[in-house]
């Protein structure tokens, strides 16, 4: 599997330091220094995006116009994700989209669509969501706080949207974000009535499990066109 990563930060280091463990070589290596490398995509089986929220769409484009899968991890970006589809599905591309590629996280994900399920017919109990991640996370709320939101909100009746911050109004479901350092990544959701507290909490002790699972998927995605994420690739 010959891999080329778009954003050589953090995450892309990781990723090129497990991707033998996986049966993968980086072959191609872009960050914002050498943006043209990315015509020399065709060298790639697959590409992994981990880039900046700005740069993160026409990097996926890019790759669909040269017909190179494309893993993506990058969040503050996802106003435009119904137009990356439709451009993938009308290219007959292969696109893979996961606001966390933790394995952990995305039964943690199961959970919190099973509870939320649950809970709608205990209107007693309030919800809200918090979140905390190290100073240098450019987004807030994370892309994992909006998917646990999301999902709370479309199995909770009483829930109409998300808001970032603490918020009186029953019908709105708070994010409460915070940066310190180190912090990898703890999502919490609780649930609170006058008698008790329900929570549920996934606590990321570092940045391996992300990288581990995006090369898990870059490896799922080759020979497969549409778009996916995590759901697909687990069986969820």
């Amino acid at each position: 599997m010959k891999i080329a990563l778009l954003g050589y930060g953090k995450m892309g280091r990781i990723i090129e330091s497990l991707a033998p463990d996986e049966g993968g070589q980086v072959v191609l290596r872009v960050d914002r220094d050498n943006l043209q490398d990315l015509d020399q995509l065709n060298t790639a089986d697959v590409a992994i995006e981990f880039s900046q929220p700005e740069s993160a769409p026409g990097n996926i484009l890019r790759c669909l116009e040269a017909g190179v899968p494309v893993v993506c991890g990058t969040t503050g970006w996802t106003g435009r994700l119904e137009e990356i589809k439709e451009y993938c599905d009308s290219k007959g591309g292969a696109f893979f989209y996961a606001s966390n590629f933790s394995i952990g996280v995305n039964v943690f994900f199961a959970l919190n669509r099973f509870l939320a399920e649950r809970m709608n017919q205990w209107p007693t109990y309030d919800v809200k969501l918090e979140e905390i991640h190290h100073t240098q996370k450019l987004d807030a709320p994370s892309g994992t706080a909006i998917t646990l939101a999301g999902d709370i909100i479309r199995r909770l009746d009483r829930k109409e949207k998300w808001v970032n911050g603490e918020t009186s109004d029953e019908k709105e479901l708070p994010i409460l974000s915070r940066r310190v350092d180190p912090a990898p990544g703890t999502h919490r959701v609780i649930y609170s009535s006058a008698i008790d507290e329900i929570e549920i909490r996934h606590e990321a002790f570092s940045r391996e499990g992300f990288a581990r699972g995006a090369l898990k998927a870059a490896r799922w995605i080759i020979g497969r066109k549409g778009c996916f994420g995590m759901d697909d690739m687990l069986g969820f």
